[in-house]
């Protein structure tokens, strides 16, 4: 995320705290705050789903729509994705078009999904190289506090696994539910000095070297990595992210349900 003073009491409370295998809000390394989620949050949606991680909120909503495909993918359907900061969900979003930050996100959460193959756009075509679903989601940060590319994952998944194609809205057949393979979640790490921490909060982001965040499918197949910030991440620290995003992942397919 964009650059953010913290002040050196802090940042030296906070590395202090690790040292001891302790943060500031009572967790572990490798504790995830507390997760809430409700779906079907936006009428006017074709699927949607707010999230809750600590006090980060996300908000998805899902449209689907008859369009054109795509010249080198005539059989296949559209997904697409979008995010917006606004300001409202901390002072250091302004109004605007989608800045750095946003794209990333959208980035970041789009391909965790699209790798895992999470919606079978093979299924969303309705005539080969005239017509197909077209599935848009928009992502907004409602409050940032921390780790908006989990809360985000889990908003977008949430909200297209209850997704509902309207066939009937266009004379196309019945709705149905949108066609989901798997529950790709993302869990995200950062590095404070030599120590790895899941799960973020904002003071704990702003003074962190280096992010990586992990998809895992149901399976427990690694599907994507993105990572951030200008530190490095050794061989043995990848490999423990990689053991955190599996079974952390785990734990919030039980939560999605």
């Amino acid at each position: 995320m964009s650059e953010y003073i913290i002040s050196e009491i802090k940042r030296d409370h906070i590395m202090n705290l690790l040292k001891e295998g302790k943060r500031e809000d009572g967790r572990g390394v490798d504790d995830i705050r507390e997760v809430q989620i409700s779906v079907g949050c936006i009428e006017s949606a074709d699927g949607s789903a707010r999230v809750k991680v600590g006090k980060t909120e996300v908000i998805a909503g899902v449209k689907i729509i008859p369009g054109t495909p795509f010249g080198d993918t005539p059989d296949s359907g559209v997904l697409t994705m979008g995010a917006e900061l606004i300001p409202m969900a901390h002072p250091m979003f302004e109004s605007g078009p989608p800045g750095e930050d946003a794209i990333e996100l959208a980035r970041v959460v789009d391909r965790g999904i699209r790798e895992s193959g999470m919606v079978d756009v093979k299924a969303l075509c309705i005539t080969a190289g005239e017509e197909v679903w077209m599935c848009f989601v928009d992502i907004y940060a409602l409050d940032y506090d921390g780790n908006l590319f989990d809360a985000a994952n889990l908003a977008t998944v949430s909200a297209l696994r209850t997704a509902v194609i309207p066939g009937e809205q266009y004379g196309k057949g019945e709705n149905r539910p949108l066609p989901v393979t798997c529950t790709p979640v993302s869990i995200t790490s950062v590095k404070i000095g030599n120590d790895l921490i899941l799960d973020p909060n904002f003071d704990e982001e702003m003074i962190s070297s280096a992010r990586l965040t992990v998809t895992t499918d149901d399976d427990g197949n690694f599907r994507a990595m993105q990572k951030g910030g200008k530190g490095s991440i050794t061989r043995k620290e990848l490999s423990l992210c990689l053991d955190r995003a599996v079974e952390k992942g785990k734990v919030l397919r039980k939560i999605i349900g």
